[in-house]
């Protein structure tokens, strides 16, 4: 008999009643270390004061209105992310995978009115752009699409890192766009190196193709920089966002060029709920915390601090782990054990992670950890590693 909820998950047993900072409390009184922040979702943790405040004083006012009028709140955030990126414009959606579905029709779109062959989109090997039926095309996995036919077509995955494969495919005259994780998350925390990504728009540059970021994960301070590429100083023409952004409540973004975004006029895309007041409020007051540059200070140094812990921890239990991968406060743990395992181990500990591709343990902790935090982390992490050496 099927479960009133669509079994699409395998849930751990576990079940949560309150959460401050970077501490969940069970149902059962057991405290956890949370280093999974929700999959990158809780930037500032569980109930950061400021967040409550600004959701209390938004809902006392008015929740929702539909887009067929101004909202202020809308309007406040969409001025913040012009101010502090490369974008000239805005949409707001509900959820990454929402971004996803924008930035295909925004960049088949854009070619439409100049070239109506280039609808191709290149993606890469272990990518994740969500789980509607665009993002599963890109992605193209068995995992992903089996079951899910006909695909949508129009994408070419690539091999990740083939500079060669990817020259070459992107010189054929159908390509419309490249579109590329900063730092892959779902694929095993695999930041693209600084180097590449300005490589990514020469070539666009070069073929004219649109260039789109998907800092879905990797973006609003999870790396040290308000987002990802900044740190390589390549820019996108569009890029999707959200996790973060809305520390919690659920917010995304699409933001592109003006010229990206231009053949996007009235009537042809549309959100019931995408922009909402009470996400737009929160997510204004994550931005104005997460891109404060003391707060992005803040994060590399404790990025910097735990990648020497678990730098150790991996020297400490050469059986169980591998290697330390990844950038700022997004991190991965590749296992020589399942990771699956390491998971397991952890909530004996009491301390929750996320199991990622390449059999690597994802460590995504909210922004505002504090140090003995991040020490008593890397000592349950430890005590895990333990049991699974017992247990060998």
């Amino acid at each position: 008999m099927i479960p009133s909820i669509l079994p699409t998950y395998n849930r751990a047993p576990l079940s949560f009643e309150t959460g401050t900072g970077s501490w969940l409390v069970a149902t059962d009184g057991r405290r956890f270390l949370d280093l999974g922040a929700g999959i990158a979702v809780n930037a500032l943790g569980h109930a950061h004061p400021a967040l409550v405040e600004t959701l209390t004083e938004q809902a006392n006012r008015i929740w929702h209105l539909s887009n067929l009028y101004q909202i202020p709140e809308q309007q406040k955030l969409a001025d913040m992310l012009v101010d502090l990126t490369f974008a000239d414009t805005v949409f707001f959606t509900n959820s990454g995978t929402e971004s996803c579905e924008l930035a295909v029709k925004m960049a088949r779109r854009y070619w439409s009115e100049r070239d109506p062959a280039r609808t191709r989109i290149l993606t890469f090997e272990g990518c994740f752009h969500g789980r509607s039926s665009a993002a599963i095309a890109a992605a193209g996995t068995e995992k992903m699409t089996k079951g899910f036919g006909p695909l949508l077509p129009g994408f070419t995955q690539l091999p990740f890192g083939d500079h060669d494969a990817l020259r070459e495919a992107a010189q054929a005259p159908d390509i419309a766009a490249i579109m590329v994780e900063p730092v892959q998350g779902e694929g095993g925390i695999r930041p693209l190196p600084d180097a590449c990504l300005k490589g990514l728009r020469d070539l666009c540059d070069e073929t004219g193709a649109l260039l789109i970021f998907d800092e879905v994960q990797c973006g609003v301070g999870r790396t040290g920089r308000l987002f990802a590429h900044e740190w390589s100083g390549a820019t996108p023409d569009i890029m999707m966002v959200a996790k973060g952004i809305g520390g919690g409540f659920p917010l995304g973004a699409v933001l592109a060029t003006e010229r990206a975004a231009g053949p996007m006029t009235a009537g042809s895309h549309g959100s019931t709920y995408g922009g909402n007041p009470l996400g737009c409020a929160v997510g204004a007051k994550v931005l104005e915390i997460v891109s404060d540059p003391d707060f992005l200070v803040d994060v590399n140094r404790k990025a910097g601090l735990l990648r020497q812990k678990l730098e150790g921890l991996v020297s400490s239990h050469p059986d169980i782990f591998t290697e330390v991968r990844g950038t700022g406060l997004m991190l991965g743990l590749r296992c020589k054990a399942p990771n699956t395992d390491l998971v397991n181990a952890a909530y004996a500990e009491e301390i929750l992670t996320v199991a990622a591709a390449d059999n690597v343990v994802r460590l995504l902790p909210a922004l505002t950890i504090t140090d003995e935090d991040l020490a008593e982390a890397v000592d349950r992490l430890d005590r895990a590693a333990a049991r699974l050496e017992a247990a060998a």
